[in-house]
């Protein structure tokens, strides 16, 4: 594996200096979390895309919703898995890890979460995802009705389906530039 410094591919290196609201912003990540997720790295090349990145990212994963935490990075990592991106699945399998103190769910989620010993809600909900993934455009209102069935609102659906766009969207950005996950997830959580 390169040892290059860069978080991707691509030579676009981070503003330098970063500006103080982004800098504040990776200090805390550093404080937080161990590291500064490449991600972020990857992104700081233009300060508006970082933003832009981060609200999104911020918005739909940790902002208020009938999803808990755990549910949100089980989605995360199902889309994954599907699309096979490899940062994704090494960050968000480390934070299913974490979140449900479960290290061999993480990686059963990883690999299939079919295979998990899951409660029928949690299975419902990663069903649809992973058909957001995989057709969306054969989702119907059966679908929409099954999660419906196990207890969760139209907005809780809206969730769902914004969470299962958005890591479409980032296992493709990360897939095509070869961004690579901070060495320390591989650690974590285990």
């Amino acid at each position: 594996m390169s040892t290059r410094d860069l978080p991707t591919a691509l030579d676009l290196p981070m503003v330098d200096p970063l500006p103080e609201k982004t800098q504040k912003y990776f200090n805390v990540c550093q404080d937080k979390l161990g590291m500064v997720p490449n991600v972020l790295r990857a992104h700081a090349f233009d300060i508006d895309k970082l933003n832009a990145f981060s609200a999104l990212y911020n918005d739909l994963m940790l902002a208020d919703s009938g999803l808990t935490k755990l549910e949100r990075e089980m989605i995360a990592v199902v889309v994954s898995s599907i699309n096979g991106c490899f940062y994704c699945l090494t960050a968000h399998g480390a934070a299913v890890r974490e979140l449900s103190g479960d290290p061999k769910l993480g990686e059963m989620m990883v690999m299939n979460y079919r295979v998990a010993d899951l409660e029928p809600r949690q299975r419902a909900m990663l069903d649809f995802a992973a058909k957001v993934t995989s057709d969306s455009r054969s989702i119907e209102e059966p679908d929409r009705q099954a999660l419906r069935d196990h207890g969760f609102t139209d907005r809780d659906i809206w969730d769902i389906a914004n969470v299962a766009g958005f890591f479409n969207m980032t296992n493709r950005v990360a897939s095509a530039t070869d961004m690579r996950p901070n060495d320390e997830y591989h650690a974590q959580a285990r």
